[in-house]
């Protein structure tokens, strides 16, 4: 089920994202690496789309860490 953060393939394959970022914040990158290109990578510009694809990047870590928990404590209950 893609969210409002995941790009179509299309998208990706149009704005050459490699295959290994092409995750649930997908959206957020394609805006992050053309303003990057347009600003020749100057590490103080981009702070707005840098900061939410980070952000969406720590809360997916957040959601696997939570559901790995979970599974290890179902596990765990289960043995």
């Amino acid at each position: 089920m893609p969210s409002s953060t995941t790009a179509s393939q299309e998208e990706l394959k149009t704005h050459r994202v490699p295959i290994q970022w092409r995750d649930g914040c997908s959206a957020l990158l394609i805006p992050l690496n053309v303003c990057r290109r347009k600003t020749l990578y100057m590490p103080w510009e981009c702070d707005h789309e840098r900061h939410a694809y980070e952000k969406c990047q720590y809360d997916d870590y957040l959601r696997r860490m939570k559901e790995a928990t979970k599974l290890k404590k179902a596990a765990a209950e289960a043995a």
